[in-house]
């Protein structure tokens, strides 16, 4: 039953750390555009820190959930390494997020450049490869 909380749990996690990393992204870069601080993007990067440590470091939680939310992310983040241009209309296919951006890109890509989702995803992975939360 744990690993089910767990498969569940990063599956909802999924989304909500995909959507707070571009809009960080954004909002950090719309900061060095117009020269002007903002706090939002750091809050919701925060935010991010916050929800993979509870995926990553959670007791009562499944390793599972940082599997299930950190491997797509993984995934994702290498594909914009490797092949930006075949990424583009992956994240394009996503609902835009203009509520907390504030612009109609496609969701993902800002943060993809930058490479967050790849970092965000391979710390969620090395978290779930500790054969000591799997018991």
């Amino acid at each position: 039953m744990r690993h089910v909380i767990g498969a569940v749990t990063g599956l909802a996690a999924l989304p909500v750390v995909h959507y707070l990393t571009e809009a960080g992204a954004v909002a950090l870069r719309s900061c060095y555009t117009l020269q002007r601080p903002d706090l939002r993007g750091i809050a919701c990067l925060a935010a991010v820190v916050a929800v993979a440590g509870v995926l990553a470091h959670g007791r009562w939680l499944s390793p599972l959930a940082a599997l299930v939310c950190g491997l797509p992310l993984a995934v994702l983040g290498a594909l914009f390494a490797v092949a930006p241009w075949a990424a583009t209309p992956v994240v394009g296919a996503l609902p835009p997020i203009e509520s907390l951006t504030g612009t109609a890109e496609a969701p993902g890509v800002v943060s993809g450049v930058t490479g967050l989702p790849l970092v965000v995803g391979a710390l969620l992975l090395a978290s779930a490869a500790f054969p000591a939360r799997w018991r």
